[in-house]
């Protein structure tokens, strides 16, 4: 039997209410008890009980197989996408959180260079080049922020699988200086020698580019689900629904695939550092 995630206290509670509730009528006019649905479709009384309490964020197999014992016709297996998008609200907002309960974490980036590869001061620089401009205490309180996430790598023990491809743009353009960017590709040079850590890079030359509409992320979590991030602008959205984290895993695949190799990379960043 498989074990839901417990329902965060935020503003999908609401979702998920209306979807215990939908369960519950369906039940009903079955005539079967809790109990008895759970046997049905291979759960617990107490998840049928939590899931209709809004306690408890049914699978996409629970919800299947409800529709089909109870005859609903399509109508709880179409809540499916309702329960991926209440899953992961309230981590949206905690990237920190999200990371850490990745086995696996892909990043593309075309703009600059992925938070969780950057140094203090190339972290200040982009903060810093923010419009409207952000307070001294608001800056500073965003870097330290984002140090803080780099935990995740730093970790000695548990540590999940990293794949980071940057667009060479991203190693060319002196946010901070030229200074702040030498720095900046020694890390990245540090960190690609990590052995839970790949960093590739796609070239300017390449005739072909999977990335062109923009940075995302591709989290793998402990579950087993796949779920996306991407940060545009002032908008910062989860992609947990099945087919759009599928699409999203697809290109990435693709972007890898034209990508330099790891160890081309490494030789392509280094070459970048001697003329920077």
């Amino acid at each position: 039997m498989s074990e839901d995630h417990g329902l965060e206290e935020d503003d999908s509670g609401a979702v998920m209410r209306a979807v215990g509730r939908q369960i519950k009528l369906w039940r009903e006019a079955a005539g079967l008890k809790q109990a008895e649905l759970g046997a049905a479709i291979g759960y617990g009384e107490e998840l049928v009980s939590a899931v209709e309490r809004a306690r408890r964020i049914p699978r996409p197999e629970f919800l299947d197989n409800a529709d089909k014992v109870l005859g609903a016709g399509g109508k709880i297996a179409a809540m499916k996408k309702d329960g991926a998008e209440a899953r992961y609200p309230k981590k949206v907002r905690d990237v920190k959180k999200l990371e850490a309960e990745a086995v696996e974490l892909g990043s593309y980036n075309n703009s600059v260079v992925d938070g969780l590869l950057q140094t203090e001061e190339y972290a200040r620089a982009v903060f810093g080049d923010r419009r409207p401009a952000f307070t001294e205490d608001e800056l500073e309180r965003r870097v330290a922020a984002r140090m803080a996430r780099q935990e995740i790598i730093d970790a000695t023990t548990a540590r999940p699988l990293f794949n980071f491809v940057q667009c060479e743009s991203t190693l060319r353009r002196p946010l901070g200086g030229r200074m702040v960017l030498r720095r900046q590709l020694e890390r990245l040079l540090e960190i690609g020698q990590l052995r839970n850590v790949d960093l590739q890079v796609l070239p300017l030359n390449r005739e072909e580019n999977a990335g062109v509409d923009g940075s995302f992320r591709l989290l793998r979590l402990k579950e087993g689900a796949t779920v996306g991030l991407n940060e545009i602008q002032l908008i910062s959205s989860l992609i947990a629904e099945p087919k759009a984290a599928q699409i999203l895993d697809i290109r990435y695949g693709a972007i890898r695939a034209q990508a330099l190799t790891p160890r081309e990379s490494l030789a392509f960043i280094e070459k970048v550092l001697g003329e920077t």
